[in-house]
């Protein structure tokens, strides 16, 4: 009996160290659905050797349609010789596929880390999850540097013997976002391939964040959720359509070229693209967006009347024109947020307080009108 007794115990001690084993594996191995993310996240990638992954555009009054250029994994696209042309009269260098190393060796990067992914679903471990994840951000982090550099050394190293030249000016296009650059807009922002980039990288994260149970620590820390949000914020914010600055007595109305010079008058128009166009009159701001009806306008603000220093959202403004406002160019139209405040003004001056499709009817050229821009 003691020797029954005795096997019996060890066989128990043995099923409850492979019942150990078992579990300490499971516990280093992935969920099944953090398995599933690394594979979307490894398609996400291979899709971006098929689409452009970065893509800078340039628009200018000679140009309303605008310039685009676009950075594929493997070439430069888009009206390349066009752009070319004109840096060669700033000095610039031309842009030629060959001459940049990276459009070698990236497409094989990008299938490595699409590999890398796969083998993590396959390894199925979670160490091997931080590990790719760890290569992954640093490799997005030598990427933006060195697109920074190259940007960096094609805006500054200038021919001297251009034919255009402008003291202390460089033309390093931005590397994310919107730039002014002469008279040039240059936008810069991640075309598919890039933000499919992002999302690969969002997969790997949100792998993590299960893995870890970080999303049942954030709901308990407040700060955890504010570090978590803030990136998310500054991402939307490099396609701001908020309104910009006007600088008094410096920047131009894009219409009539006239410097802006009074704050009670003073428009903007923001392109889908995010950037502005600053006039110093709603009459040029209507003529304008009529006259360049194929530009993509997001929003138009408007001063408020009542506090020179808010913008408003022209569509949902009301308006009061009397040509005793004497505006620069003649529109003669102020505007106001609120339509009580609106009708008391416009008492004043005799007249009616109006709404944005009337007051766009109203003061706009009949020459102008029937081909206006919809908004």
């Amino acid at each position: 009996m003691p020797d029954i007794q005795l096997l019996l115990r060890k066989q128990a001690m043995s099923t409850i160290s492979i019942l150990d084993i078992q579990l300490l594996s499971m516990k280093k191995s992935l969920s099944s659905s953090s398995r599933v993310l690394v594979i979307i996240a490894a398609i996400a990638m291979l899709i971006t050797l098929f689409v452009p992954l970065w893509s800078i555009s340039l628009d200018a009054p000679q140009y309303p349609e605008g310039l685009s250029l676009q950075i594929w994994a493997n070439k430069i696209a888009g009206d390349v010789d066009i752009i070319n042309g004109l840096n060669h009269y700033i000095g610039m260098k031309t842009l030629h596929t060959a001459d940049f190393f990276e459009f070698t060796i990236l497409p094989y990067l990008i299938v490595f880390f699409a590999l890398l992914f796969v083998s993590v679903a396959i390894v199925n471990k979670k160490k091997w999850l931080y590990i790719v994840f760890t290569a992954f951000v640093l490799f997005g982090i030598i990427a933006m540097v060195d697109f920074w550099k190259w940007e960096y050394e094609y805006g500054h190293h200038l021919d001297p013997n251009a034919a255009i030249k402008v003291p202390g000016m460089a033309y390093q296009p931005p590397l994310i976002g919107f730039k002014q650059l002469l008279n040039f807009g240059a936008y810069s922002i991640p075309a598919l391939g890039g933000w499919l980039f992002v999302a690969s990288g969002c997969m790997l994260l949100l792998a993590i964040f299960k893995e870890k149970n970080i999303w049942k620590k954030i709901r308990k820390n407040k700060t955890a959720a504010m570090l978590l949000v803030l990136p998310m914020c500054f991402i939307a914010s490099c396609n701001s359509n908020a309104p910009q600055t006007i600088t008094l007595h410096k920047d131009a109305c894009a219409f009539c070229k006239m410097t802006i010079a009074d704050a009670r008058f003073m428009t903007q128009t923001i392109t889908k693209k995010g950037r502005a166009y600053k006039f110093d009159d709603l009459i040029c701001m209507l003529q304008y967006n009529t006259a360049n009806n194929n530009v993509a306008i997001q929003n138009i603000y408007v001063t408020d009347h009542g506090n020179k220093d808010a913008w408003i959202d022209a569509t949902t403004a009301w308006y009061v024109i009397s040509t005793a406002t004497k505006s620069p160019m003649g529109g003669n139209c102020i505007a106001f947020l609120n339509k009580t405040v609106a009708t008391e003004q416009a008492v004043q001056y005799g007249t009616n307080a109006i709404d944005w499709n009337t007051c766009g009817n109203t003061i706009l050229p009949a020459k102008d009108k029937g081909n206006g821009h919809q908004h």
